[in-house]
């Protein structure tokens, strides 16, 4: 296999990288409430006034553990501690709704999340929604009837046309990354999570100041009902 120009993997790298992987994708749910308070401990270990802000003058135990699950199921790590007590600490006092402070902790991560899928580079390739269909997306999420207002099938061929678009990113040598509106990022991550995996789903204000953003496909309703 080497002679004839293949890659060739031993066994225990093999095994090493799927047992990895594996614990990557289920890592939210290995973090529970003991694992955040002994990450909560090492920094107040040299931040304790801010740690002691945090649990229990602003928020509880539990919704930290929740924000930070949340994190981890959307493939954000949680190394940064410091900048994610931060972010709970100021904005705990307004809501301790775990999805509303995700979102301001994401953003508060918006440098290192963008940093972690393009490295340095000063721009960042993406994909977008065409306006009429962000719209028809952010009127139907936002509306009465919410997400169960979606039209027969929709889901499943915004899904494939998510792949398809983003598969095309990744054959021209650049990541997957679909930039949308702040209402609509949550729900999108959700419906491509399976279907495309390796999508990485962004709102406007998650992108740093400084990063150039540049346009490397779209996805529209006339793509999508030619399925």
């Amino acid at each position: 296999a080497q002679r004839m120009g293949y890659t060739v993997v031993d066994a225990s790298t093999v095994v090493a990288t799927h047992l990895s992987q594996i614990i990557q994708n289920h890592a939210h749910q290995l973090l529970g409430h003991e694992e955040v308070q002994k990450l909560l401990d090492i920094l107040a270990q040299t931040q304790p006034k801010l740690v002691e802000e945090l649990v229990p003058n602003t928020l509880p135990l539990s919704v930290v553990v929740k924000v930070m699950q949340n994190l981890l199921q959307e493939r954000v790590p949680v190394r940064d501690t410091r900048t994610i007590v931060e972010a709970l600490t100021e904005h705990g006092s307004r809501s301790r709704d775990p999805a509303q402070l995700t979102v301001a902790v994401r953003e508060a991560l918006g440098r290192m999340i963008v940093q972690s899928i393009c490295g340095l580079s000063s721009d960042l390739p993406v994909i977008t929604l065409e306006p009429q269909l962000e719209q028809l997306l952010l009127d139907t999420v936002q509306g009465a009837t919410g997400v169960d207002g979606f039209e027969p099938g929709l889901a499943e061929r915004l899904q494939r046309s998510l792949a398809e678009t983003a598969q095309r990113q990744e054959m021209a040598g650049q990541p997957a990354v679909l930039l949308t509106a702040p209402p609509l990022r949550s729900w999108l991550f959700r419906l491509a999570r399976h279907a495309v995996p390796n999508l990485h789903v962004l709102s406007y204000n998650g992108v740093p100041d400084g990063k150039q953003i540049r346009l490397g496909g779209s996805v529209g309703q006339a793509q999508m009902s030619g399925r």
